[in-house]
């Protein structure tokens, strides 16, 4: 007995009130014909993918393969437009291989000489076909994409209405969180945590994921604006532009979207440009060195034990191969006189990197808001010039080859007005002036430091060092040695 394989795909066809939407339908079709001619079936082939030119099926290329091997002598398919839609040249090349291929709906049997024409002229129908609806797709979906109405199904915290535009659920309110904890800078897989823990369902269900976070943080859509993916290996959406270069409102009237400021933010946080307003939170020190000091012999921190700093990690009974200790006044007394010495002598005029670095963090202190403010400008700056450089990369790449190409120009074009415009912002923040007298004038800064309480001592030195790393003492007992013990890291400009 002969062997057949048979090929199903599964599309939702409909003829002559003969219903070809099942796999399970076109099977028992397919094994009909093989007992029916005194075949037996080696093996069924099923694809449940559209037969249009742009999609691989990865069975169909496998029952070709099997087809062309002569592993089987004959393939059953049920219709010609099941079989394929890339037209006449894709069945002529089979048939000239001399493979047969039964098309059980059209009743043709290649290995009937007569029917050669007709599986060639069918083919070719199954493609006009294939094209117009294609052609007709593409039409409408870009009518409704153009007229701001929602395509498919509505995206986390957003549901659709009858219209196709787009209104706020009760989770909207997960999607703020989401944007407002990015702009605070705690990291995707933090967020994902805390809506995890707080039983927040994912929009998939379940736990969330680092990688849902960012697509909220990223999507165009909580903008406000229509989306468009530029190609199926780049899923990631973005804004849809139509026929003029125009984005398109997808919220209903009087739906607010996200407030673009916050999205912004969320986005340059996230991608390193600028940092988040939340930092390690650290508990009310009551010591001059306390989060400064550091053991050289195990790197722990060294609070504060009696009338010592002393090394963290052999006080938990952690291994330590030489604890560090110090007494309070000795080694504070020290530092104070190193960080006297070491800033005031820092030349203001000569761009002395040390006073670069003791700027930025005195304006950070003494005008928090200006100082932010400064920071985000140049943030913007860092965050379009990304946007300049994404665009010619992707452009590289080919992602703008398509329907998408002609606004290519366009996107440049507005994405280069914003690094403009950025620019000039932080140009203009950056030359405001600020009064560092104190630190140039050794007198000043004693008088400075006098008068300051504790909080402010703690922040006079931490606007130099970053850090002190100490040594153990030679002996047991042995005078305090500043110089010999002590590894002061002077503060650094900001990286740019």
């Amino acid at each position: 007995m002969e062997e057949i394989d048979l090929y199903l795909r599964r599309s939702k066809i409909t003829r002559q009130g003969v219903e070809a939407l099942t796999f399970k339908t076109q099977e028992e079709r397919g094994r009909a014909w093989a007992e029916q001619h005194n075949y037996r079936v080696r093996k069924v082939w099923k694809d449940n993918l559209s037969a249009w030119t742009d999609v691989k099926r990865p069975d169909f290329i496998k029952a070709l393969g099997a087809l062309k091997r002569k592993e089987v002598p004959a393939l059953w398919c049920y219709a010609v437009d099941r079989f394929d839609r890339k037209g006449a040249l894709s069945v002529v090349q089979l048939l000239d291989a001399g493979a047969r291929i039964i098309f059980d709906y059209e009743r043709l049997d290649s290995a009937i000489p007569r029917d050669r024409e007709r599986i060639i002229t069918d083919a070719e129908r199954a493609k006009t076909a294939s094209d117009l609806l294609s052609h007709r797709v593409r039409d409408t979906k870009q009518g409704q994409r153009r007229r701001g109405e929602w395509l498919g199904a509505a995206p986390y915290g957003l549901r659709k209405d009858k219209r196709g535009k787009l209104h706020h659920t009760k989770e909207w309110d997960n999607v703020i969180r989401v944007l407002t904890e990015a702009a605070d800078g705690i990291a995707p897989r933090g967020i994902a945590r805390a809506l995890t823990a707080d039983r927040t369902t994912a929009p998939k269900g379940g736990a969330w994921g680092a990688s849902t976070v960012r697509r909220i943080i990223y999507n165009p859509v909580y903008e406000g604006w229509q989306v468009v993916a530029l190609s199926r290996k780049h899923t990631w959406p973005i804004a849809y532009r139509d026929e003029v270069g125009n984005r398109v409102s997808v919220f209903a009237d009087g739906v607010k979207p996200a407030p673009p400021d916050l999205v912004a933010k969320a986005r340059r946080v996230h991608a390193g440009h600028q940092r988040g307003a939340l930092g390690p939170r650290v508990g009310k020190a009551s010591h001059l060195l306390t989060d400064l000091l550091r053991c050289a012999g195990c790197g722990a921190k060294m609070p504060t034990s009696g009338r010592s700093y002393v090394c963290n990690g052999h006080a938990m009974g952690k291994p330590c191969p030489a604890p560090a200790s110090a007494m309070r006044a000795r080694i504070e007394a020290y530092v104070y006189a190193e960080w006297l010495a070491q800033v005031s002598s820092a030349d203001v005029e000569s761009g002395d990197p040390l006073m670069i670095a003791v700027a930025e963090r005195w304006a950070a202190l003494t005008a928090p808001e200006e100082t932010e403010e400064v920071h985000e400008a140049l943030a913007a700056v860092k965050a379009a010039e990304a946007a300049v450089e994404r665009l010619a990369n992707d452009r590289a790449k080919g992602l703008y080859d398509g329907a998408m190409g002609k606004h290519f120009p366009r996107l440049v074009a507005e994405a280069e007005e914003l690094l403009r415009e950025a620019q000039e912002r932080a140009d203009a923040l950056s030359g405001r002036q600020l009064d560092l007298t104190m630190f140039d004038d050794h007198n000043m800064l004693e008088e400075a430091w006098e008068a300051a309480d504790l909080p402010m001592r703690r922040d006079l030195l931490r606007v130099a060092i970053d850090k002190i790393t100490v040594t153990q003492a030679a002996r047991r007992g042995a005078p305090f040695d500043g110089d010999a013990r002590c590894d002061i890291e002077w503060a650094k400009p900001a990286e740019d």
